[in-house]
């Protein structure tokens, strides 16, 4: 019965960690309030000046996420700050 209870304990922590992780990605995101966040567009205008090919752009979680060509024509994933639009992290 202990081991079953210590399994069962371990599984609980881990699914909890490996939830963390895909639910941020890893990424940095900004704790200033949404009223200090540049629109969508405005972000999609800095990460094009960057060099990069906007496809589609969102705010999700606090965090912009761009889905972009980078200048090798490379399908990449920018995660930007929403407050300044500097790249936090790359997929």
């Amino acid at each position: 019965m202990r081991t079953i209870t210590m399994i069962a304990a371990a599984t609980v922590i881990l699914v909890g960690v490996s939830g963390t992780q895909a639910s941020s990605l890893g990424r940095p995101c900004t704790t200033m309030p949404q009223s200090q966040w540049l629109s969508v567009e405005a972000l999609k205008a800095k990460t094009e000046a960057m060099g990069y090919k906007v496809q589609k752009a969102k705010i999700s979680k606090a965090c912009g996420e761009i889905y972009a060509l980078d200048q090798n024509n490379t399908r990449t994933e920018l995660f930007v700050d929403p407050t300044s639009g500097e790249i936090v992290a790359k997929e």
